[in-house]
């Protein structure tokens, strides 16, 4: 009898070296795949992209959203060679990204929205044939329900469910309020992008030298190292002029 779960099991793993965490936005906390992990696997179990797999787009279109931002979205079909050589049936997929999206600073234009939603789009057929599902999936949760645990919180719970029931008296207890901690000091991003037009650099170097379309959600820890990269990459281009 066939494994249903036999190519389920062979992808459902991804190497740390592929995962990074997803440090801003609404997002934070979450795991963001390599989508060359993606590609390098579909290719590991059936051959060269064209030849063992491969995809069509089927549509792509613009939808208007809050505030005058514009979100464009991509659906594909995603085939694979079967053992026989016939290609599988469709396996679909719908991606987006934002085409305009209202920053601080004001509205920014990405000129690889249909790219990154493209992308999206085979991360969401890939999922739907196990590929990376042991970060998606964990203990019966995903991103659009509640935060994921972490494996000694899991374990913590499992030993917790296994053991018998015990009746305590109960304890009154005096507690300390936690010391105050102040919040962190909200960065003038008007100041910051100032700072950085000094330096030279437009937008678009500035988004691809921090890896995303938005800065929003970012720490102040996180901007002045990202300030720092902004220096170093202008450096450069003023060393090559």
């Amino acid at each position: 009898m066939a494994d249903n779960l036999e190519l389920y099991n062979k992808v459902r793993i991804v190497p740390p070296e592929a995962q990074k965490a997803i440090m801003g936005g609404r997002l934070r906390g979450m795991t963001d795949i390599n989508p060359m992990w993606r590609i390098k696997t579909l290719t590991e179990q059936y051959g060269s992209c064209g030849f063992g797999w491969k995809y069509e787009i089927t549509r792509q279109w613009q939808e208007v959203g809050a505030k005058d931002e514009i979100a464009v979205f991509v659906n594909i079909n995603l085939f694979y060679k079967l053992p026989d050589g016939a290609w599988s049936e469709a396996v679909p997929g719908t991606g987006g990204s934002m085409f305009i999206a209202k920053e601080k600073e004001g509205l920014h234009t990405s000129d690889e929205c249909y790219k990154m939603a493209l992308t999206d789009a085979l991360s969401v057929a890939c999922k739907a044939l196990g590929f990376g599902a042991d970060v998606y999936w964990n203990k019966d949760s995903t991103k659009y329900d509640r935060p994921p645990q972490s494996t000694g919180q899991a374990q913590t719970q499992q030993a917790q469910a296994k053991r018998p029931p015990t009746t305590t008296p109960p304890v009154i207890t005096t507690t300390t309020p936690p010391p105050h901690h102040h919040a962190e000091k909200p960065v003038d991003m008007a100041k910051w992008w100032a700072q950085v037009g000094k330096l030279g650099l437009g937008d678009k170097e500035v988004h691809d030298i921090a890896g995303r379309e938005s800065l929003k959600g970012m720490s102040r820890v996180e901007l002045t190292d990202l300030f720092g990269k902004c220096k170093v990459r202008a450096a450069e281009m003023k060393e090559g002029a």
